[in-house]
């Protein structure tokens, strides 16, 4: 296995771990599964970000080759020591994964102390089970970023414990006060975005429409995100079935996606043509980048609930398009100020009240989305983020 250098460094021969005497910090960056998801993409932008002369990056993919190593194949890496077979997303956390989890504990142990690590950042629940307790073990800071439900289990009762600090990607997210509570040291840092993306929605939505092969003063409603539950994918299918009645336009919901299990792609269907919208609601599956085909579209449309803080949002603020959400979750606190029109949750004719709504005035949605997409240059950029992180690393390890 190939070992960080060795240069600059001497050794403590009471447990193997090297001394250093450069102020470099070494920063590991697991990752569990092979599927790439919106935290994946948080992580290039803050590698991307970081001053290499102060911080030696190592990603360590749980599969050699596989999907994330090649998403991060600018990167350094290391192969993960302790793997005993993939997470299945939507499997239940049970005994036999558990035993799964610490078949890697001394491995993934002696992996961090023998490469120095100072700093092991996971970013997901899977990441966490696998590497939390070795990265104590081995003596390294751990920062827990949290990017889901602050009900997880995890953040509940092992980050109070092993975390040396706990990042959440907003406020809905943070860990819930109580005596037994990751919250004191616990700290909300927005996820990063390319502020200075720019896609011409006018030329997007030309291609769209031509492979639509719709008219082109349809309203073109976009979904984005895994069709999972939470995301409310069939409320986003009702709420074109309302909206259809509400407009003398023709109107249609693009669903860009794909399943986590196989029941739901069936259940969209059942829903498609129990509401008789066959004609209005296209499957679109996973296209990248999310951002020229969120600019394609007149509305961005998140149904979704208890959403920590979804990417789309950003993303539909940066390309200019107009945005309606359901008031739960991150939602409420991405779109403050009045740059998003948020709807009762789990209602499909509210959320087909406020689309309608946007579409008859489409000089207020214009001036909306414009006021949006200053709001996200200033508060979302990769720069930002990566210096706050700085910031709680160099907290963590200070300089010499």
């Amino acid at each position: 296995m190939k070992l960080l250098s060795p240069s600059l460094t001497r050794m403590n021969g009471n447990d193997g771990r090297a001394v250093r005497r450069d102020r470099q910090v070494r920063l590991c960056f697991p990752f569990s599964g092979d599927t790439i998801g919106g935290s994946h993409i948080s992580v290039k932008g803050l590698l991307d970000h970081l001053d290499r002369g102060r911080y030696r990056l190592v990603v360590v993919p749980e599969v050699p080759g596989g999907r994330i190593a090649q998403f991060f194949a600018g990167h350094e890496q290391l192969h993960d020591p302790g793997s005993r077979g993939l997470f299945v997303p939507g499997e239940r956390f049970n005994l036999r994964k558990f035993a799964r989890t610490l078949g890697g504990l001394w491995s993934r142990t002696r992996f961090l102390r023998r490469n120095r690590i100072d700093i092991v950042h996971v970013n997901d629940g899977q990441t966490n089970a696998n590497w939390a307790v070795a990265a104590r073990l081995a003596g390294a800071k751990l920062v827990w970023h949290h990017r889901g439900d602050p009900g997880a289990l995890g953040l509940r009762l092992l980050a109070p414990l092993l975390a040396n600090q706990v990042l959440t990607v907003s406020s809905f997210s943070l860990p819930p006060p109580g005596p037994w509570s990751a919250r004191k040291k616990a700290a909300v840092v927005h996820s990063p975005f390319d502020a200075t993306m720019t896609v011409d929605r006018e030329q997007a939505r030309e291609t769209l429409v031509r492979e639509l092969g719709i008219a082109p003063d349809t309203l073109i409603l976009g979904y984005f995100g895994a069709f999972i539950a939470r995301k409310r994918p069939l409320l986003f299918i009702d709420m074109i079935a309302a909206l259809k009645e509400k407009l003398d336009r023709p109107v249609i919901g693009v669903m860009f996606g794909e399943s986590v299990e196989p029941s739901m792609n069936a259940a969209l269907q059942r829903r498609i043509d129990r509401n008789g919208v066959a004609a209005q609601v296209r499957l679109m599956g996973y296209r990248t980048p999310g951002a020229y085909w969120i600019a394609a579209c007149d509305q961005l449309v998140v149904p979704a609930v208890r959403e920590p803080f979804g990417r789309t949002l950003v993303e539909a603020m940066l390309a200019g398009t107009p945005i309606v959400a359901a008031r739960s979750g991150g939602n409420i606190e991405a779109l403050e100020g009045g740059i998003g029109i948020l709807a009762d949750p789990d209602d499909a004719g509210a959320l087909a009240e406020q689309c309608a709504r946007l579409a008859r005035d489409p000089a207020a949605a214009s001036a909306m989305a414009r006021r949006a997409q200053a709001d996200a240059r200033h508060r979302f950029s990769e720069a930002m983020h990566g210096r706050k992180v700085s910031e709680v690393y160099e907290r963590l390890c200070p300089a010499a």
